[in-house]
């Protein structure tokens, strides 16, 4: 059997989180980056796959899988026998998804590379602080919500759906200006994370398509 097929981005926050799924539950699969700064993203051959023109794009046993939460969903049905990433009671997985679409679906959407140019007229200075604005209106009551979830990781002491969306969003936060400190249970459950061989491997400073002058350790930026 083939391995399954990974179209996606060193940066890009969708791609990043499910890349973190992939290792923590170590499913092989090929690396095929996209770039989008180039705008490859909108080749036909792109479209074609995913006509939204968006990574990640994720291709099993033939068939192809879109938007980063379907496909970690997926994964968690498909290889249920491999580590979880949500538990089998109905309430905590509901808490943990809250966790979770709290950044998925309140912040990065908001602020991805569409809609950050469009609103920020590909001006630098105005799509930082747009970016910056919409970030730290969604990690106020995030910050307010681990506070009471938190042990070790988002929610409780394993890791969870929740853990894995937090990296890219806190790399795309100090990206853009945001003070961490304001967000003390945010940054130390990134930082906990950030020690993780699986986290590591699919950060964004470990890929093919990383380029050479951004390949740093994840915890020498946070």
């Amino acid at each position: 059997m083939s391995l399954p097929i990974l179209y996606n981005n060193w940066r890009s926050s969708c791609s990043w989180r499910t890349r973190i799924a992939l290792e923590w539950k170590n499913i092989k699969y090929e690396y095929r980056a996209v770039n989008l700064s180039e705008g490859e993203q909108n080749d036909k051959k792109h479209l074609d796959l995913n006509p939204s023109g968006l990574v990640p794009v994720f291709i099993f046993n033939g068939k192809t899988y879109t938007e980063s939460m379907a496909i970690i969903e997926f994964l968690e049905e498909k290889f249920p026998e491999k580590r979880r990433l949500l538990p089998e009671s109905s309430e905590d997985r509901a808490v943990i998804r809250s966790l979770a679409y709290q950044i998925t679906s309140n912040i990065q959407p908001i602020q991805n590379m569409r809609i950050r140019n469009k609103v920020g007229e590909n001006d630098p200075k105005r799509i930082a602080e747009f970016v910056k604005y919409v970030t730290e209106k969604g990690f106020d009551p995030l910050e307010k919500e681990l506070q009471k979830t938190s042990r070790i990781y988002a929610f409780g002491n394993i890791v969870t759906l929740a853990d894995i969306v937090i990296p890219s969003q806190v790399a795309n936060a100090v990206r853009y200006g945001v003070d961490m400190e304001k967000y003390p249970t945010i940054k130390r459950i990134n930082e906990t994370l950030g020690s993780l061989p699986e986290f590591i491997k699919a950060d964004c400073w470990h890929q093919h398509d990383t380029p050479e002058n951004k390949r740093k350790v994840f915890n020498d930026l946070i």
